[in-house]
């Protein structure tokens, strides 16, 4: 059963939009609790029904839920951006419902459809309207968790799911050049299909802890992963995808079952195509970075961020940055479809207020 509403609420609270008492220039990549989170719920072999807003907050959930003790568990992230005439868009919140999907059926989990998913988002923004920021000081990153939070023992998929999402401000999510290491011992992914480096499941991020870590206690940015089966080619960083600039030329790694199918990455890569440049994803050796002109990463996130440099085998490799760079150009374009200063064409953007 879904938890009592507090829709009157939340509308209530929604007409008066009180401004929160908060500094958006200070307001970093960390949870600041807002109003309200959606959460629904349904049990193993049904459907999910409409669920609820309710107060943002704690929740009960069994020690022998299937999330805490055998991590069947998958999350999302997607932000909402106000415009300059006030409005706010979220971005391609359709292509989040249908990776959540696909992550489910790897973990037999039940899944709210793409219809639920989308208008649960709708929800939790227009709930939470006055915490996403002004136009050009952040955004509303949301967070869909989807879990298995039956009571069960014995190994096996949970007798209940339950879909919440909450949200936070945020701005950016790395603070000055970014400088990432490669990782040549551990691994985040199995090569191949036989994994769940594909899907956002939450078992794949803690296992890179020890490698990030380190790395930042180094005073790196973040690491870079290689593939598990070769150790020769690079996939992704522990939050985003990669890809790699050669003159005219833009390669990405191939999603194969270890790469997250990332929105943004996708993104940039029909914006990247629009704009005339050769896309190719295919698989990128470390020699092949090692010579690129320009690297950089993409993600919810990080949106699109140039690297300064690479470090491999304690040799330094520094990369083009400045607002030349193609990386630039794109996160331009792709920042200006979302907050709507670029004319969508692609349908890419859905308006909630």
């Amino acid at each position: 059963m879904a938890p009592p509403s507090v829709l009157d609420n939340c509308l209530e609270d929604c007409n008066s939009e009180t401004c929160p008492d908060i500094n958006w220039e200070d307001i970093g990549f960390s949870l600041v609790p807002t109003d309200y989170m959606y959460v629904m719920k349904c049990a193993k072999g049904e459907k999910f029904s409409n669920g609820n807003l309710v107060r943002y907050g704690t929740f009960e959930i069994s020690p022998a839920a299937g999330i805490l003790n055998y991590g069947q568990g998958i999350f999302e992230g997607l932000k909402a951006y106000r415009t300059e005439e006030g409005s706010i868009l979220v971005f391609r919140p359709e292509e989040n419902a249908l990776r959540m999907k696909a992550g489910a059926d790897r973990l037999c989990m039940s899944s709210p459809s793409v219809e639920q998913f989308v208008n649960a988002v709708k929800d939790t923004v227009l709930a939470n309207k006055r915490w996403v920021p002004p136009a050009g000081r952040g955004t509303l990153y949301l967070r869909p968790l989807l879990m298995g939070t039956g009571a069960s023992l014995g190994v096996g998929p949970s007798t209940e799911y339950t879909f919440l999402i909450y949200c936070s401000p945020v701005s950016n999510y790395h603070k000055g050049p970014l400088n990432f290491k490669v990782e040549e011992k551990l691994y985040r992914a199995i090569s191949g299909f036989s994994g769940t480096g594909g899907i956002k499941s939450v078992t794949n991020y803690a296992p890179v802890y020890p490698a990030t870590t380190e790395a930042k206690a180094e005073g790196f940015s973040d690491v870079l992963f290689l593939d598990a089966a070769t150790g020769k080619h690079i996939e992704e960083a522990s939050a985003c995808n990669m890809f790699v600039v050669k003159g005219n030329a833009i390669c990405t790694p191939t999603i194969d079952g270890a790469i997250l199918p990332g929105i943004t990455r996708k993104s940039v890569i029909a914006i990247a195509l629009d704009l005339g440049y050769q896309v190719t994803e295919c698989a990128v050796t470390v020699e092949e970075m090692l010579d690129a002109d320009e690297l950089f990463c993409t993600g919810t996130a990080v949106v699109v961020n140039n690297i300064a440099s690479v470090t491999y085998k304690n040799t330094k490799v520094e990369y083009k940055t400045g607002s030349e760079t193609v990386a630039q150009k794109l996160r331009k374009t792709l920042l200006g479809i979302q907050t709507g200063t670029i004319e969508d064409r692609k349908g890419w953007t859905v308006r909630v207020l």
